[in-house]
């Protein structure tokens, strides 16, 4: 039997009527600005009902009324440190009291800190790896219970190419984002037969209020220069990405590290 054709127009215009992540509960870490917020944002826009959580509230609760104008009654504002066990529990707990048992989460929450090797301290390092790296096993573990109720779900962690390139001064966060590698593939590999896929993005620069704080104006247009497309990313080509991941049109991904870095980690080889 043959299948008919369908145009790409046709495809665009269904995809559009029916929202890309309709019915499903999203968690959403980071969501107070940048990369985050974009997610929160686009994700409510397709459908999904979405938790953004941040450990900023004030400034998440502003970004959850503004979604909230647009799309009302679809998301919800929780405080949260990712680096807590318990609050990773009240996340979950808010999450299912609203909405149901979580199907999708975006390991979002990040920072950055930049000191040279001999400069940096045990303590910055061990504040990266648990705010980068040792919250996603802590998202994942705590989230993937909620999953199975649900009978599967999506997991997205944000990484990066801090770890596959020569960044000055990012040692701590390159390691932390090499964990978040590893890590994913592990879970992939261990949640697959409960229908859980997990999945990673890894970034190159990204114009987002974490890059501005810890970086010049002037290294930011070096930075520019060796990008072969000569831009800075913006937070909804991320969310974009995360969109996808998240969605059932990715369905047969799993244990994936998808580079989206303008084209840098090419130009380094």
């Amino acid at each position: 039997m043959l299948f008919a054709a369908v145009s790409a127009e046709e495809v665009v215009k269904k995809r559009n009527i029916q929202m890309r992540l309709k019915g499903k509960v999203a968690v959403v870490t980071g969501a107070a600005s940048g990369q985050g917020a974009a997610e929160a944002e686009l994700f409510a826009k397709e459908g999904a009902n979405v938790v953004a959580t941040d450990i900023n509230f004030d400034q998440l609760e502003s970004v959850v009324r503004a979604i909230h104008k647009k799309y009302r009654g679809s998301t919800i504002a929780v405080k949260h440190d990712v680096t807590s066990e318990a609050d990773w529990k009240q996340v979950v707990s808010a999450a299912e009291s609203a909405f149901g048992p979580i199907t999708v989460l975006v390991n979002n929450a990040g920072i950055l800190r930049t000191k040279h090797y001999l400069d940096i301290s045990l303590d910055d390092w061990a504040v990266t790896m648990n705010v980068n790296a040792w919250s996603q096993f802590a998202g994942i573990k705590t989230v993937s219970e909620s999953m199975k109720k649900a009978g599967g779900g999506s997991i997205v962690n944000i990484g990066s190419i801090a770890n596959h390139v020569n960044t000055d001064g990012l040692n701590a966060y390159g390691a932390s984002k090499g964990a978040v590698e590893g890590l994913t593939r592990i879970a992939a590999a261990e949640l697959a037969p409960l229908n859980i896929r997990v999945n990673s993005i890894h970034p190159g620069e990204v114009a987002t209020p974490m890059l501005f704080e810890a970086v010049t104006e002037e290294d930011i247009q070096a930075r520019i220069h060796v990008i072969p497309l000569r831009r800075l990313g913006q937070p909804i080509d991320i969310a974009n990405l995360a969109l996808f991941l998240a969605s059932d049109e990715s369905s047969y991904m799993t244990g994936s590290g998808i580079v989206i870095d303008g084209g840098v980690s090419v130009s380094y080889k």
